[in-house]
């Protein structure tokens, strides 16, 4: 790749970026507009005297939902990246089938059913939802991490390795560079996962935009549903987009 190309890489990242910046400013402004998510459910359903939840605004929800899945997102990589790289190092390497186990018995147990596990001892509300929905992201950001850095040509490492380097320095210089786009696509996958699963959340009074699908389900009003489905629809995309943007000024440019 030539100088040239090097340089124009990480333009094009940061100008990605302030194009995802600027449409999450755009999501901010949409759910705040009360008035006009109310006349354009009203028109899609007329038949509805309340086309709006009435118990929350649209950006308290949203709002919640943001906090719900940025605390188990969150923990997600504080756990997952360091036990991604713990199982590809020789200290970690004999526990590399059951931590492989572990996350996906975490991501196909149902998280409704964490829920009701974790309410007698955590309690109604924020906490056990926290840590369904982290049981559940772990899969993909443990085994995209694993899989990056196991992918990485054993002829750069020897590289490395003939240069001096440590195995530290290996790691941080040679290793995750090279397996950031693997391990960024576990990232966003696990996020995405999160936004949309996130709505179970209000089963236990975790609030967030399961509230007014959950309610909308209970006095069968479609526009509630909708209100909530569309919102953690568009904030998931967004997610993926601003987390596609960040992976493009992490990877180096040569790459």
């Amino acid at each position: 790749m030539t100088a040239g190309a090097e340089t124009s890489t990480p333009r094009r990242a940061w100008r990605g970026f302030a194009v995802a910046a600027v449409a999450a400013a755009a999501f901010a402004w949409l759910v705040m507009q009360q008035g006009l998510w109310e006349r354009w459910l009203g028109a899609l359903f007329p038949a509805e005297a309340k086309p709006i939840y009435p118990s929350a605004t649209l950006a308290q929800l949203a709002w919640e939902h943001l906090v719900i899945v940025g605390i188990s997102s969150g923990l997600t990589l504080l756990v997952g990246l360091p036990l991604g790289v713990w199982v590809t190092r020789e200290s970690g390497r004999d526990f590399h089938d059951i931590v492989a186990a572990a996350v996906d018995f975490g991501q196909t147990f149902p998280p409704i059913a964490v829920l009701a596990i974790m309410m007698p001892i955590l309690g109604f509300g924020l906490w056990p939802a926290v840590v369904a929905l982290f049981l559940y992201g772990l899969f993909p950001v443990v085994s995209n991490t694993v899989a990056g850095l196991e992918a990485v040509p054993v002829d750069a490492l020897d590289a490395a390795r003939g240069v001096g380097m440590g195995k530290v320095r290996i790691l941080f210089a040679i290793e995750l560079p090279l397996a950031t786009r693997v391990i960024m696509a576990g990232i966003r996958t696990s996020v995405s996962i999160n936004i949309g699963t996130a709505t179970v959340a209000a089963a236990v009074g975790a609030g967030g935009l399961g509230d007014p699908i959950i309610g909308g389900i209970q006095v069968q009003n479609p526009a509630y549903v909708l209100e909530g489905a569309l919102t953690a629809a568009l904030l998931a995309v967004l997610a993926d987009r601003l987390l596609a943007q960040t992976e493009g000024l992490l990877v180096p440019s040569h790459l």
